[in-house]
């Protein structure tokens, strides 16, 4: 399947598929989480719309590191830490204790919080205050819980990015979709909203540095085009419109380019664009299949695939001097890979067995770990704390998004109310 998807992807007709509200399920953690309790926010008003304390609890038991206590099984709710009685939470096994208070005043929600080494009886976090409106509340919860994750485990959290991806529609005894949007979500899912909507295919979201801008493949014009979009203003730029092929746009580390690719001389090569000026840069020139280019942390190179050796492999070229060196060996295809953001690891699609799975490789080792534990798994995007990275599977006939930590040892699917999703992009930081 991918094998006949990668010549489809050269060609620009890698189909996209997908459907909105996305739900969790976490389908394996860590063998021994660490035992923490949310205890729910004080709050002396009508019920809120979100549930802070069930979203950070929810938000940490997806990561697979922590086991929140259940409410049901909580002796008392204290709300600050004069409150605290360390004995009880102790008697339940607890390591970590959150309490927290929502207060009200005029339209702003002020909502303060203190975090608990239980077994040590100390104040790990003092207490803050974030104040948000009503539509904000969920915002805050996700910035508690990336606060609570870095205390705990010394690295950022990432449950306050968003991922964007593409859902497609089918009408009924239809064999092709008839409608596709672009859509955009929190991490976990929630809150979907519509970027664009269009009876022409919609592939491969990308999204800018500073997380201001998406770009992305439009058929709207009669053939592919690549376009890029302001989230803030929804304004969109058509950034391409040769004959032939446009695809796989793919941002430069600084936001000032994206990489390409074009056979607008013929063949598929991989191209740069400086977005303000438009000048155009040809980077790979050789008579295979180059395609799936995605930059190195750095800026002064561009991984991509290519069949130049028979089958689909990655390779890197060097920007100052256009030297392509092979980096992947294991197995025969290798496909859409991204870089962590210490460019240490590379994620791929990696075919075993006549599988194609979600794979990770060690580029000073060149050790290839398989992640995944479906088949047909495409289009991998990594959170920008390297934690996790999400991807594209089946599941019961239906694409689903599903996601992994990079030790293999943390899986959830989010899989659709209605239909199917496909290619996810993971933001960055939003600071």
């Amino acid at each position: 399947m991918l094998v006949r998807q990668f010549v489809v992807v050269a060609l620009l007709l890698w189909g996209a598929s997908a459907q909105a509200q996305l739900t969790i399920e976490i389908t394996r953690g860590v063998d021994n989480p660490t035992p923490i309790a949310i205890v729910p926010m004080g709050w002396n008003g009508p019920a809120l719309d979100e549930d802070i304390s069930a979203i950070i609890s929810a938000n940490l038991l997806r990561s697979g590191l922590f086991d929140p206590l259940s409410r049901n099984d909580m002796l008392s709710f204290p709300t600050s830490g004069s409150d605290v009685h360390f004995r009880d939470w102790r008697v339940l096994g607890t390591e970590y204790l959150l309490v927290g208070n929502i207060e009200q005043r005029g339209d702003r929600y002020h909502v303060s919080f203190e975090l608990f080494d239980v077994l040590g009886q100390s104040r790990l976090m003092a207490r803050q205050t974030i104040d948000g409106s009503a539509g904000q509340l969920r915002d805050i919860a996700h910035t508690i819980s990336d606060r609570i994750y870095e205390t705990l485990t010394g690295v950022r959290g990432a449950f306050a990015t968003e991922i964007v991806f593409v859902e497609a529609f089918h009408e009924e005894g239809t064999a092709e979709p008839s409608l596709y949007r672009l859509m955009l979500a929190d991490a976990d899912g929630a809150r979907p909203r519509m970027l664009l909507e269009s009876s022409e295919p919609i592939l491969s979201p990308a999204w800018s540095p500073d997380g201001e801008r998406i770009a992305y493949v439009s058929f709207e014009t009669s053939r592919p085009a690549i376009f890029v979009q302001d989230l803030a203003t929804g304004e969109r730029q058509q950034i391409t419109d040769f004959q032939g092929l446009n695809g796989a746009p793919a941002w430069s580390p600084d936001g000032t380019k994206l990489a390409m690719v074009l056979s607008r001389d013929g063949n598929p090569e991989i191209y740069t664009i400086d977005v303000r000026t438009r000048e155009l840069t040809r980077i790979t020139n050789h008579f295979a299949i180059d395609t799936e280019p995605s930059w190195t942390p750095d800026g002064k190179g561009i991984i991509f695939t290519s069949n130049r050796g028979g089958r689909p492999q990655i390779y890197q070229v060097t920007l100052a001097n256009g030297r392509v060196e092979r980096l992947t060996f294991e197995g025969n295809f290798n496909a859409s890979a991204r870089l962590t953001a210490d460019g240490k690891h590379m994620v791929m699609v990696h075919q075993r067995g006549g599988v194609f799975h979600i794979a990770v490789q060690d580029l000073e080792t060149g050790v290839v770990r398989i992640l995944s534990e479906t088949d047909w798994d495409e289009s991998p995007t990594i959170a920008p704390n390297g934690a996790m990275l999400m991807y594209a599977t089946r599941q019961n006939g239906k694409g689903i998004l599903a996601a992994v930590s990079l030790d293999a040892g943390t899986r959830f699917r989010l899989p659709s109310e209605q239909g199917d999703v496909r290619e996810p992009a993971w933001s960055p930081y939003f600071d």
